[in-house]
């Protein structure tokens, strides 16, 4: 693990693969994941000779929890820009829902005047999108919040996410589970991030800055491919052919057999078609 830093000195901890020297790759989850939601991605894209980051977002994980509790998406923007300028080169970055909306407003809403230069090399956006569905995002909150308390096991954390996402096959070996949340002093697990944050950018997404982001989307120059899981409740297909117009060169995927959390439900199909994009408009 390392720190890399943010806005205003936060520590952001961090897992890499990959030759150091090589073309950086900025790996962002979602709202309440963690940096080890992208372990099977990283590892593919370090063996493919890619420098891949992946990061856990401030209030998320082994990083530092914001000061004041200030979870306000310009503050997740603000850190994705600060990190990419800690590169020798502009990385790509692959976001995921959370993720990919702060990646889409670092790019969309750089600014022109102050250099030639862009922030990112490449932008992958993983289920996200200029239009959310609000049901979607309501049941992403309703799962966040339906434990606060707790839990008294592996098992029961295992079995709520199993009834959140049935179609996904429920893992035999929790360890993996276990990376995404903390054993607390009264014994109980709870989920590897700051409660604080549900008040901030986790809140219902319903009219998530629809504008704003659609005028981000507008300005996005750079190589772009969006990635959505085809059962997804979150981006529909109609979501996904309007990003596609406000991004005229963007490309799509629709992964069969997937939901929201693509990389979980088929890591194998969206790594392999980030690989390919990635090999294409990165360069050497």
């Amino acid at each position: 693990m390392l720190y890399l830093e943010g806005d205003g000195g936060i520590r952001l901890a961090a897992d890499e693969w990959g030759p150091p020297d090589a073309a950086p790759v900025l790996l962002l989850h979602g709202g309440g994941q963690t940096r080890h939601a992208w372990g099977g991605t990283g590892a593919t894209l370090g063996d493919a000779g890619f420098h891949a980051i992946a990061l856990d977002t401030r209030g998320h994980g082994d990083s530092d929890r914001a000061p004041d509790a200030d979870y306000r998406l310009d503050r997740l923007v603000d850190d994705v820009v600060a990190v990419c300028a800690g590169f020798d080169r502009a990385p790509a970055v692959v976001g995921a829902s959370l993720g990919g909306i702060a990646a889409l407003l670092a790019e969309g809403e750089r600014d022109p005047t102050a250099g030639t230069e862009h922030d990112l090399a490449a932008l992958v956006m993983v289920d996200a999108a200029a239009r959310i569905e609000a049901d979607g995002a309501m049941r992403i909150r309703e799962f966040m919040t339906s434990a606060p308390d707790g839990f008294a096991d592996l098992e029961s954390a295992a079995a709520a996410i199993a009834e959140y996402m049935p179609h996904r096959p429920r893992p035999a070996d929790l360890s993996g589970l276990a990376k995404n949340l903390r054993e607390g002093d009264d014994g109980r697990w709870r989920w590897h991030w700051d409660p604080d944050l549900i008040h901030g950018p986790l809140r219902p997404a319903v009219g998530l800055a629809a504008d704003r982001l659609e005028a981000a989307a507008r300005n996005v120059r750079i190589p772009t491919l969006l990635v959505r899981g085809k059962l997804s409740d979150v981006i529909s297909e109609e979501g996904a052919r309007e990003f596609c117009t406000l991004v005229p060169h963007a490309e799509f995927t629709d992964v069969s057999g997937a939901g929201h959390m693509v990389a979980g439900d088929r890591n194998d199909v969206f790594t392999a078609a980030v690989v390919e994009f990635l090999r294409r408009v990165l360069p050497a």
